[in-house]
């Protein structure tokens, strides 16, 4: 089974991987359907709406185990339903939620001596130069400049660090590590509340060899301190020849998508105990491919027949009315020629939006 605020990358991995995936997520895109051998939509993952589709497919299939993607932070009680009904293949609920304790985790960095941009966990004196992030918070969402002064125990502040924003893939089995991949990523303004929205994501990284020796030394020291297991992800921000942690991804993320190995077969053998085979040579690399979400620059109805270009993923059924500023598919790209992907991608978000307004 599968469960997901957004279901389709574990799915297709999972059919591509030679499994029969039983979905459960919020949205049943049309591809996340297709890729399923049944599903369920839920109105959230809280656990009284898990539990009827939960229910039902241990019933009607007598399924074991369950693999969860995004959209637990805000919901991390429910993995502690589901690890009670199913065993995990992923992070324990209680390794995955102390990710989610700010406090605790850059205690441990600061331990380990890994740098992070500043932290405070109470209204900085003055606004200018801080940022307002939520404790239980995913893809950027609800992240924003400091403006005044807020008593809140579900946010912290820190330092805004300029600079790239970059990931690092890895797979662990508690002790060990191996990095998978290091990835640029970019994120998109959709309104002063929302500056830093996660948009998209390339496995190119024009990061020094030297650096990623580095962050790999890091995610060595980290692995074993939070027991981390399976595909994880780390985000950090490169300035000034300086790296700075940003928090810890204890699930798959979607960089996993870019690399064509199968990296849902190994999540699931490192998570039931499979020591980490060999470090991948550098010749068997993917090629270079990104990765972005749409997001509707104006509400839409999509339309009925609407044919989606076979680089669209995540496709809203016929009739969803989707607002401005929610996302409304994602696309994928390759190089060719001389044109970059981020070039592609800028071409084909267009491209998708302008097919769209036409209806």
């Amino acid at each position: 089974m599968i469960v997901a605020g957004s279901a389709r990358m574990l799915a297709q991995s999972a059919k591509n991987t030679g499994l029969r995936p039983l979905v459960i997520d919020l949205f049943a895109d049309l591809d996340t359907q297709a890729y399923a051998e049944d599903f369920r939509q839920v109105k959230s993952l809280a656990e009284q709406d898990l539990t009827p589709a939960v229910d039902y497919f241990i019933e009607r299939y007598a399924v074991t185990r369950v693999i969860y993607g995004s959209g637990f932070e805000c919901f991390p009680e429910s993995l502690h339903y589901l690890n009670s009904r199913l065993i995990i293949l992923g992070n324990q609920p209680d390794i995955f939620a102390r990710q989610l304790d700010k406090q605790a985790f850059f205690s441990r960095l600061d331990a380990l001596n890994i740098p992070y941009p500043q932290v405070v966990f109470s209204p900085p004196d003055y606004t200018e130069g801080w940022l307002i992030k939520p404790m239980q918070g995913q893809g950027g969402v609800g992240i924003q400049r400091y403006h005044a002064d807020a008593a809140d125990n579900s946010v912290y502040w820190q330092r805004f660090q300029a600079g790239a924003s970059y990931s690092a893939l890895f797979l662990a089995d508690g002790q060990q590590v191996q990095v998978i991949g290091f990835n640029s990523q970019w994120s998109v303004r959709l309104s002063e509340a929302q500056e830093f929205v996660f948009s998209g994501v390339s496995n190119s990284a024009d990061l020094p060899d030297a650096h990623k020796a580095v962050l790999t030394d890091w995610l060595k020291q980290i692995i074993p301190v939070f027991a981390l297991k399976g595909l994880n992800s780390l985000d950090f921000i490169h300035a000034d020849d300086r790296s700075y942690v940003l928090e810890i991804n204890p699930r798959p993320s979607a960089s996993m998508q870019l690399y064509g190995k199968d990296l849902l077969g190994r999540h699931i053998q490192s998570c039931m105990g499979t020591t980490l085979a060999v470090q991948l040579s550098e010749t068997g690399r993917p090629p270079q491919t990104g990765y972005q979400i749409v997001y509707a620059e104006s509400d839409l109805l999509i339309p009925d027949h609407f044919e989606w270009p076979d680089w669209c993923m995540d496709l809203p059924k016929s009739g969803n009315m989707c607002r401005a500023g929610q996302p409304l598919c994602s696309i994928i790209a390759h190089p060719k020629n001389s044109r970059s992907v981020a070039e592609q991608l800028l071409t084909k978000q267009q491209l998708i939006i302008n097919k769209l307004e036409r209806f």
